[in-house]
């Protein structure tokens, strides 16, 4: 079944928010619009750690392989989407990338995202590459991808040959709160997909091939417990669909590109924040993925995480920027780069690209 989109990139629509500078104005209480400033982030940050957030060895190598996607989510924070068929990394890039990871033995994990990731026509041989230097790939895969075109029906026993953890986003275990967050006839593609995942090993006791999803509200609310949700998703995945996984991961909704539109447009941009500030946890501050990941865009720039990389907020060592110029001691203890929008990952238990951290 093909996917009716729900909504298009701000780019191709022109919306001011598809300037980064523009969201971080916004973020800031700085722009036209009418929105109240909460308490800075780091004013909060240095009330624990005085001397700040500081990086550690980065451990996970994360690639944002590119921006073309099947699908073009109303909350997508990488503003991904079919128009983005330029923003896809070069192979000299992916290159680079792989010769990095080789070199450097303290990159454990290499995390693969998008947009759709596969959709990239150098995906393949780069996992492939990746897997024989014997790193953990994890695919960040939407599901849909696998049923949407024939050429990507064999996904499934690609990733079991090379052992890739997928990591799927699934809003519900309901046709009508996933579709109405992701598109018409999503649900039905992502239940398809996963049956044909759990037919290739994933999601199966003892076959060592890991399937998680990913749960984010679909609205300007925190996602409830991480354990409760999890233990409703595979009951009812179980019950209705005889469909197993392995992990679910609740993640707090970032108040920044598409959500940070439908923030805006929905009147919840303030309430939204004070809550985040009220659920501020200082105790998830020491488990923060920016900690021990480094985040590379599609044009090879580095940055502390995946959400400051949608806002262009690049590491803080200005010599070492790009995969070009990478320096592993240089990037070790770094300063982390922080904004409003980090109220997101530290509200409640906290939030990360795994889920919970505390």
């Amino acid at each position: 079944m093909g996917v009716k989109q729900r909504s298009q990139s701000l780019s191709s629509r022109k919306n001011e928010l598809s300037s980064t500078f523009y969201q971080l104005d916004v973020l800031n209480g700085r722009s036209p619009i009418n929105t109240s400033t909460i308490e800075a982030f780091s004013k909060n940050v240095l009330l624990t750690k005085p001397q700040g957030l500081k990086a550690k060895l980065p451990e996970i190598f994360q690639l944002n392989i590119g921006k073309l996607c099947n699908q073009s989510c109303a909350h997508c924070h990488v503003d991904a989407g079919p128009d983005k068929k330029a923003e896809l990394m070069s192979i000299e890039n992916l290159q680079l990338c792989l010769d990095i990871i080789k070199a450097h033995d303290h990159f454990h994990t290499v995390d693969i995202t998008g947009g759709a990731p596969e959709m990239h026509p150098d995906f393949r041989w780069f996992v492939q590459e990746v897997h024989a230097l014997g790193k953990q790939v994890i695919n960040r895969c939407n599901l849909t991808i696998i049923m949407a075109n024939p050429k990507y029906a064999d996904l499934p026993a690609f990733f079991a040959k090379h052992q890739v953890h997928i990591i799927s986003s699934l809003p519900y275990f309901s046709k009508n709160r996933t579709d109405n967050q992701r598109g018409d006839g999503v649900f039905e593609d992502s239940i398809s997909a996963l049956k044909l995942l759990n037919q290739a090993g994933y999601g199966q006791a003892h076959s060592g091939l890991k399937l998680d999803l990913v749960f984010n509200p679909s609205g300007a609310f925190l996602p409830g417990s991480q354990l409760e949700l999890e233990q409703e998703f595979k009951r009812q995945l179980k019950r209705k669909f005889d469909i197993d996984f392995n992990n679910l991961f609740a993640i707090t909704n970032l108040p920044i590109s598409r959500f940070l539109e439908y923030l805006l447009e929905s009147g919840n941009y303030e309430a939204y924040m004070e809550k985040l500030l009220e659920a501020y946890n200082p105790a998830t501050l020491d488990g923060l993925m920016c900690l021990n990941t480094l985040s590379v865009s599609w044009e090879g720039y580095l940055y502390d995480c995946d959400f400051n990389q949608m806002l262009d907020l690049k590491v803080s060592i200005p010599k070492h920027r790009h995969i070009s110029t990478f320096d592993a001691a240089a990037l070790d203890q770094r300063a982390i780069v922080v904004d409003q929008h980090c109220y997101g990952c530290t509200a409640g238990a906290g939030s990360s690209c795994g889920g919970e951290v505390v």
